[in-house]
């Protein structure tokens, strides 16, 4: 089969990786995410579009300086150029799932905690999932 058909829900909620690549089309990107508590993605800007999906948690997201709480059941679009950030405010892990739009990171790649994440200097290659 060609795509992707999971429970994108149960797939992030069971996610207890900082940022797991689940999937990575042409022109898309999915990714499960895991935040510890009073932990974040970092502020950060792309040259692409990238949507979140909270699925368990709580946190806050900021969006060029304006914060808005966010919980399980929130959406958040951040458009490129857009200089973003996602904390986790709650004791409880934040899990949450993005696209973004073209991708943004190896496919497969698996960052277990955000240090691994920021050690490796890891960028999409241009190869997809199929």
């Amino acid at each position: 089969m060609k795509g992707f058909v999971q429970n994108i829900e149960a797939l992030a909620t069971k996610n207890a990786n900082f940022r797991r690549v689940l999937y990575t089309a042409k022109n898309c990107q999915l990714v499960v995410m895991s935040l510890h508590p009073a932990e974040e993605i970092g502020m950060e800007v792309h040259k692409l579009d990238q949507f979140f999906r909270v699925e368990e948690g709580s946190g806050e997201a900021i969006l060029d300086g304006v914060r808005t709480p966010i919980s399980a059941g929130f959406a958040v679009l951040v458009p490129a150029g857009t200089k973003h950030n996602i904390v986790n405010t709650s004791a409880a892990p934040l899990k949450l799932y993005t696209l973004y739009a073209p991708p943004n990171h190896r496919d497969g790649v698996v960052h277990r905690t955000r240090a691994d994440a920021e050690k490796d200097n890891e960028h999409f290659d241009g190869k997809t999932t199929e």
